[in-house]
This record gives C-alpha cells, structure tokens and sequence, in this order.
C-alpha cells in the first residue's frame, strides 16, 4: 500500500510518500511544499492546494494520513490558519480520489517510539531506522510527514493483528 504523509502548514508542509513493503516500508519520495510567504491568504492556500494535487497525482497513494488540528489555546489564530492549511490539503485529496485519515501527534509517537510524549528528536531516529536511512536532509515538517505515514503502517498493522484474535486495540 502507498501511503502519503502530510504535516500541514501555511508555512511549509511536509510531505513523505511510502510504501508498505516488507520487510521494511520503503521512501518512495519526500519532500515541502512552501509558499510565498509575503502572498495573502488566498494566494498562498491557492498554491498549496495546487502542489498538493501535484504530489498526490506523482506519488498515486492509495491513503494521505495528515495531522490531526492541535493548538494551544493562547494561540487560537494559529489553529485556524492551521485549519485552512488542513482543509485545502483534504480538498486536495478528495480532488485527486485519494482516502484521507487523521492521526494525533501523540499518537504517532507512540507507534514509532513506544511513548506519546516522547521528543522530536526519538521520532526522527525511528522514522530513519524503519526506513533504512542514515540521515534525511530536510526540515523537521518532512520527518513529521514521513513519520504520520509510518505510523499509519504501524497502526494499520496492530489492528489486523487484533482482529486476527477478535479483540481491539487500547488507544
């Protein structure tokens, strides 16, 4: 199965697109997509909405796992740019026929690392090891993309196992 990450941002969003082959996922292509800063509102959720349609038709996932909406509550302008950033990428997906599922960050954590509050810095050591990678050059929104798609793999996998014996999951 091709799954394709995507750390939403106005800013910069991440992408990672793997595919689920044994006996580990394998990176098929990563990457940001970053708009112009200094454009309005508009014109930038214009452009990521545009190269969001243009990874999704180069890396054809069969499933985008994108972070689910968190903010603290003093930043409440921050969850609604965030918002924006999250709904473009879902049209994005709907455009392009493509699932959609939403994962917490706490819940990434602790399907590659063991710990929902473990440090970003453990997230990237299991994101390389699961992928067979020394290093990935790039910022820490196309580690957080990689990482949402491996730990759909991660998930997806605990629950056919699960259900292989009748039963479900803790979250």
């Amino acid at each position: 199965m091709r799954i394709l990450g995507v750390d939403p941002g106005l800013r910069v969003t991440g992408y990672g697109a793997i595919e689920s082959a044994e006996p580990r996922p394998r990176l098929l292509e990563a990457g940001i997509i970053a708009p112009d800063l200094h454009a309005p509102l508009e014109r930038r959720l214009g452009t990521l909405y545009e190269e969001m349609c243009v990874v999704l038709r180069s890396t054809r996932p069969d499933v985008m796992v994108v972070e689910q909406l968190w903010t603290a509550y003093r930043n409440p302008t921050t969850a609604v740019l965030m918002g924006h950033a999250r709904g473009v990428i879902c049209l994005a997906a709907s455009t392009e026929g493509v699932a959609v599922r939403h994962l917490v960050h706490s819940l990434v954590k602790r399907a590659l690392v063991g710990f929902g509050a473990a440090r970003k810095e453990q997230v990237k050591r299991m994101v390389a090891q699961h992928l067979g990678l020394r290093a990935l050059p790039g910022p820490d929104d196309l580690w957080d993309a990689l990482a949402l798609a491996l730990a759909l793999v991660s998930i997806d996998q605990t629950d056919r196992r699960f259900a292989a014996v009748g039963a479900r999951p803790a979250r």
